[in-house]
This record gives structure tokens, sequence and C-alpha cells, in this order.
């Protein structure tokens, strides 16, 4: 199955709303040139005047897509993320960082997955991986591919200067076909918010400051390229909206593509590979209760179910009752609880308040396992 986000929330403020899919299978700039009459260079003198000329941006050359589809294949990976239950599998697209072997993807392609496998575009080379980390709040990944040595690397660029109109390449494992499709488009938002849907478990997570690209962006992609003219990579794909094929007398959406900037989706890259995690960092295995949970009220988590087998089942927790705190901190919602796990690591033990649905209250220390990325 393709792992792809739906957009289903607002863009930027240039949008209206809008529901998006992520997809693993106007701003002007203007610069002064400030003329001036006299020996100190940059200073105006006494009585003479100061002559400000608009600078226009230098244009883009154009982009030539067959010659940096050529460019950029070498440095893509396909991945097959196979998650539990059921063995089903997402497909998505990565962009090799390192010679040996770091992968920088999407966040949602890897989601809840038990094993991910990764292949090259350029020679069908496969490689098992794990998650060195990922920020799920930005949608970004760092896979390590096992065994790896002296592979290509992407020409990493800057998003810093990219402009409305400036006409990019998306390219990716469309369709999880395990070739690389790339389509072309122009950037129409610098700075767009968005509400993804993950149609791989109806997850939804908002995104904030994407680039939009009027571009036919579709499943499989995410974790893939967006590039400039001149191949650099200056994005990372992450959701599509729009419809491809409108029904016939149905409104017309065109559809877009939505990417990380490559700035942003590189500062994650070095919070992982530092090593410290923060409120948004996940690094290493990820820890797990092996619960189900959803917001209690008027506070706490409550649990819905304690998967059989799993920690929580195991130290004694069943459905109905409400985590209230965790190491003496309190917990207020479903997602407290869910940050706080994400800071700890398999083989810790943790000291969970526990409140039971006739009000009684306890203690329980729990022994945390690796579960797969949340």
């Amino acid at each position: 199955m393709d792992n792809q986000w739906q957009s289903t929330g607002s863009r930027g403020p240039t949008g209206g709303g809008r529901v998006l899919v992520t997809v693993c299978a106007a701003v002007l700039a203007l610069g002064a040139l400030f003329g001036y009459r006299g020996e100190l260079p940059g200073l105006a003198q006494p009585g003479r005047s100061v002559v400000a000329t608009p600078v226009r941006p230098a244009p883009r050359p154009p982009l030539n897509a067959s010659e940096v589809t050529r460019g950029i294949s070498p440095v893509l990976v396909n991945i097959t993320a196979a998650a539990r239950p059921f063995g089903a599998a997402a497909a998505g697209s990565g962009i090799v960082l390192t010679g040996e072997g770091q992968v920088l993807t999407s966040h949602h392609v890897v989601k809840g997955a038990k094993t991910v496998r990764v292949s090259r575009v350029s020679d069908g080379a496969v490689y098992t991986a794990e998650v060195l980390g990922y920020d799920a709040h930005a949608d970004i990944a760092l896979l390590s591919l096992t065994g790896a040595r002296g592979l290509a690397t992407a020409r990493i660029g800057s998003s810093a200067g990219l402009r409305v109109r400036d006409e990019v390449l998306a390219i990716g494992n469309a369709g999880g076909s395990g070739t690389a499709t790339a389509v072309t488009g122009e950037i129409s938002d610098l700075d767009s918010t968005i509400m993804a849907l993950n149609q791989q478990d109806l997850s939804r997570q908002a995104l904030t400051g994407m680039l939009e690209i009027e571009a036919a962006v579709s499943a499989g992609q995410s974790g893939g390229a967006v590039t400039d003219s001149s191949g650099a990579v200056v994005g990372v794909i992450a959701a599509a909206s729009g419809n491809r094929d409108p029904p016939s007398g149905a409104a017309e959406d065109p559809p877009n593509g939505y990417a990380v900037p490559i700035d942003a989706a590189m500062r994650i890259v070095r919070q992982i590979r530092s090593g410290t995690p923060t409120d948004s960092v996940h690094i290493g295995p990820t820890a797990t209760l092996g619960v189900l949970i959803s917001d209690a009220r008027p506070q706490g988590a409550r649990i819905d179910m304690a998967i059989h087998g799993l920690p929580a089942q195991v130290a004694g927790l069943t459905a109905g009752e409400i985590i209230t705190s965790l190491d003496g901190r309190a917990v207020t919602s479903a997602r407290a609880l869910r940050a706080a796990i994400d800071t700890r690591k398999p083989a810790e033990t943790v000291r969970l308040g526990v409140r039971a649905p006739d009000g009684s209250e306890r203690f329980v220390a729990v022994r945390l396992v690796a579960g797969t990325p949340g």
C-alpha cells in the first residue's frame, strides 16, 4: 500500500482551507541599490541627492526536467515499511545524505513500521534500515542503512532563497512502482499550513511552514526530493491535495504538492545526529506501554485497550482506567502521555499514577519495551 498524506486543513494566508493527503505511495522580494556621489563610499554628501534604484531578482535559469531527473535519481531510494498489525506495508521515498547510508525521509512513511526495507533507485541494491530519529510534528525522519558504503549523496541546497513562481521538480516513488517519477511545477506559497491525513492509519497532523507546489504529486512520493533548476534539494515531499481526475461535472480542484523546506528538515537532521532529544525530536528506538488511549475527562489519558503481552497489560492495567501521572508529573491528555513516553527508552521503568473507574487510585511500575516509530 502506498502511504499517503491527504491535506484536510487550512493553507497559509494566501489560500482557503482544504484537506491534504500525505504522499508516502505570494512574497515579492525587492532589493535597493543606493547611488551616491562623494568621496566617502556609502555616505550621502550634504546637498547631494540620493537615488534609490530597485534591483529586481535575477531570473532563475530554466529547469531542464530530464537533466535534473538524471542527476537526482542516483541519490534517491525507495522505502517499504512493514507495519503491524496484519503485515500492512507502506511505500515511500528517501534522499541519501551520507555515503554510509543516512537517508532523509518523511516520518509518516515509517510511522508504526516493524521493519523498514530500502532499495536504491539507481541499481536496485537492497538494505534493511533502522530509524535513527524523527520529528512527528514536522514529518521528518532520519534512517540508517545497514552495511551501506560509498553511496552517492544528494547535493543539499537552501530553501531560504526560494520565491513564489520558482519552477521546481518533485521526484519520488510514485505509486510504489519502484521507479523515480518526476513532475514539475511552480511554487505557489512559501509558508502553507495544512492538516494532513495519513491514509495508512487515518491519523491527522498539522504541518506548518510548508512549500506549496502546483504539481500533481502522488502517493509514494512522500520523502522524495523537491529540487531547484540546478538539481539541489530544496524540500522533502510530504503531502498532496486536489483532484487529478475529477468526476464529470465536479468543481475543478487543481492538484498541489506540499514539501518541508530543506532548511527546516536539515535542522532536525542535525538535532538527531547530536543525540540530544527535544520535546518534538525523538532519538533512537521507540519505547511503548502497549496501550490504546484517548483523552479522559476532566483530564488524563484513558486506557481504551491494554494490548495482551505488552507492558501495561502485564503490569495489571485494564481498559477504563485513567493514567493521571508519570514519574510524579501530571498527565493531562493522551497526547501528553505519548509525548512523555516518547522521551523514554526501551527497558526503562516508569511509575504511573492510575485512577480506576470507581475512583480509587494507585501507583503502578511499568517496564517499557521497544515499539514501532510513533
